[in-house]
C-alpha cells in the first residue's frame, strides 16, 4: 500500500508514454508486446559496398580464386599456374593459365572444336571429347616448354604421362618424400613435372563431371596435378573403392555406344535422328574405342596448334573484292519475296491435308 501510494502515474510528468522517446519502428505496441528493430537502417546503407562486379555477375568465386592465385612469400616472382576448365554449351575449353598483377595470362590453350582435325568430327562436348581436349593441352604445353635455354629438350620428352589409358592415378614420390601425380618410371630428380591447379569456375563439382575428364586428359598426358579419384566414375562412396576400368571405358565412351546400341535395336527411327551425325560420319557403337584410341595417337603425334589460314579471296583480276552491300529496294524485296515462299509453303501443306483427309 505504502509503494502504491508514491508510485507515479502510468502518464504523469515523471513517467512520460514510451511512445515519446523512441522512433516509432521500436514502440511497443498493445498487439506487439515486443520490440522490432530495423535491420537495414541508414547506418547500413551508409556503410554498404557493392561485391566485385565478375562476383555480382556471378562468373568468378573469388574465395576459391584467392587461395588459388595467393603465391607464397618465399616464392617471389614465380608464377602458379591453373588448369582452367571451362564447359560451354557447344566446347570444352582447357587452359594454362598464370596470374599476374595486370591480369591472367593464357600460356596454352585447347578446345574441343579442334578434335576434327585429329579425326572426331561428333560428340565434341561429351566425356570422352572432353578427356581428349585435356590431353591435347597437356601435350602442346609441353612440347613448347624447353628444359632450360641451352637446352633443346622439351617436357613432353621426359613426362610422357600414360600412353596406355587404364584409369589409374598415377602417384611418384621424390627422394626428398615430395608426392607427384605423375609416372613414377618418369620422375626426374632434377627437372621436376609441370604442376598446375585445377581451376572449375563456379561449376558444380559432382561425381562423374566432364571437368574430371579434362583433368584426367591433362595428368594423363604428363602434367602434375594434385587429384584423387573420389569424384571420378567408378569411385563408391559407400565402400570407398575405384573401379579404374569403369572410369576407363567412360574415357573410351561405352555409355555412349551402349546408348547407340540400345536405341538402334528399339527405336531405328529414332537412333536416325538422334545420331544422324554419327551415322553421316561412319561411326558406329562398336567402332568408337577404336576411334578415341586413333584420336589419341594422333593428339600425341602432333599437338601443336594450326595457324589459321587468314589469305584473302582475290578475284580474277588480282584484286580483293567484298560482296555489295544491299540497297534498301533490295532488302524489302528479299523479304516479301520470304513472305510469299512461306505463304505458298503453307497453302501446300494445307492442300496436302485436305487430299489426306
Amino acid at each position: 500500500l505504502q509503494a502504491s501510494l508514491f508510485r507515479p502515474a502510468p502518464h504523469s510528468h515523471l513517467n512520460p508514454p514510451l511512445c515519446i522517446s523512441l522512433p516509432y519502428h521500436q514502440q511497443q505496441h498493445p498487439d506487439k508486446m515486443t520490440f522490432t528493430k530495423v535491420v537495414k537502417n541508414k547506418a547500413y546503407f551508409k556503410r554498404y559496398q557493392v561485391k566485385f562486379r565478375r562476383r555480382r555477375e556471378g562468373k568468378t568465386d573469388y574465395y576459391a580464386r584467392k587461395r588459388l592465385v595467393t603465391q607464397a612469400k618465399n616464392k617471389y616472382m614465380s608464377p602458379k599456374h591453373r588448369l582452367v576448365v571451362r564447359v560451354t554449351n557447344r566446347t570444352i575449353i582447357c587452359q594454362i593459365v598464370a596470374a599476374e598483377i595486370v591480369g591472367d595470362k593464357v600460356l596454352c590453350s585447347a578446345y574441343s572444336s579442334e578434335l576434327p582435325r585429329y579425326g572426331l568430327s561428333v560428340g565434341l562436348k561429351n566425356y570422352a571429347a572432353a578427356y581428349c581436349t585435356g590431353l591435347l593441352c597437356a601435350r602442346r604445353l609441353l612440347t613448347a616448354r624447353r628444359i632450360s635455354s641451352r637446352d633443346e629438350k622439351s617436357l613432353a620428352e621426359l613426362y610422357k604421362g600414360d600412353e596406355e589409358v587404364t584409369g589409374e592415378v598415377p602417384s611418384a614420390t621424390s627422394f626428398a618424400g615430395r608426392k607427384y601425380t605423375v609416372q613414377s618410371d618418369q620422375l626426374d630428380e632434377e627437372i621436376r613435372p609441370f604442376k598446375a591447379l585445377l581451376d572449375v569456375g563456379v561449376r558444380a563439382t559432382t561425381r562423374g563431371s566432364r571437368i574430371w575428364a579434362a583433368l584426367k586428359g591433362a595428368s594423363d598426358g604428363g602434367l602434375d596435378i594434385p587429384h584423387n579419384p573420389k569424384n571420378f566414375p567408378g569411385y563408391d562412396p559407400e565402400s570407398k573403392s575405384y573401379d579404374a576400368s569403369a572410369h576407363r571405358a567412360r574415357i573410351f565412351g561405352a555409355h555412349v555406344a551402349e546408348y547407340m546400341s540400345s536405341m538402334e535395336e528399339n527405336d531405328p527411327e529414332d537412333y536416325a535422328e538422334h545420331f544422324k551425325k554419327y551415322i553421316a560420319a561412319g561411326v558406329t557403337a562398336d567402332s568408337l574405342e577404336d576411334l578415341y584410341e586413333s584420336v589419341h595417337a594422333k593428339i600425341r603425334e602432333d599437338p601443336a596448334r594450326k595457324p589459321k589460314d587468314k589469305s584473302r579471296k582475290f578475284d580474277e583480276a588480282g584484286a580483293f573484292r567484298r560482296k555489295a552491300k544491299r540497297g534498301l529496294k533490295q532488302r524489302k524485296n528479299r523479304i516479301k519475296q520470304k513472305q510469299l515462299a512461306r505463304i505458298m509453303a503453307l497453302q501446300r501443306m494445307a492442300a496436302a491435308d485436305e487430299d489426306s483427309d
